[in-house]
């Protein structure tokens, strides 16, 4: 049966195709998981947690800027980017696992897990952030969806705070 648009009534507009339906947008019931949980979990445990696009696309930015960097430094919480000389470190969060403000969406399945979680993480990342400060590190934290947005911005921010720190600090890593 067709509708005064033209579109399928019986199937929706997209004729069986339910990606934009209200569920989708998490407006509706609960979607079921269509994988297995030991699928699930695979694909879970095959997220990177270092190495990630996000991180390479600032790190080659902020080197061609003419910063230069460590990676693995081995302080708390295992920064993304350091520069030690100016005692500045850099985290790129993902906004799912770090609950950004603007694009996290909480899972629909096991939110129990979920929501511990991901709370575990932000609590985690503000005690990183006050050990670090009380170490003398200036903490960075920059959302994957920033570099998505305007990578070089981001860059530029950094880059800010690296020379405010190099009229406090003698450096050799720009």
């Amino acid at each position: 049966m067709q509708g005064g648009n033209g579109h399928d009534t019986a199937n929706g507009p997209d004729h069986g195709d339910h990606r934009h339906d209200q569920e989708s947008q998490g407006q509706g019931r609960a979607r079921t998981d269509v994988l297995t949980r030991e699928q699930r979990r695979r694909c879970m445990a095959a997220i990177k947690g270092k190495n990630t696009r996000p991180e390479r696309m600032l790190r080659q930015r902020l080197w061609r800027m003419g910063y230069r960097y460590r990676i693995g430094h081995g302080l708390p919480g295992r920064p993304d980017i350091v520069f030690p000389s100016r005692r500045v470190v850099v985290f790129v969060d993902g906004c799912f696992w770090h609950r950004c403000p603007e694009h996290y969406r909480p899972p629909k399945t096991n939110q129990p897990f979920w929501e511990a979680k991901i709370q575990r993480n932000v609590d985690r990342d503000a005690l990183i952030n006050a050990q670090l400060a009380v170490a003398g590190w200036q903490v960075i934290r920059v959302w994957e969806h920033e570099l998505r947005q305007d990578a070089e911005a981001v860059a530029a921010r950094i880059a800010a705070v690296l020379e405010r720190e190099a009229t406090c600090r003698p450096s050799s890593d720009h």
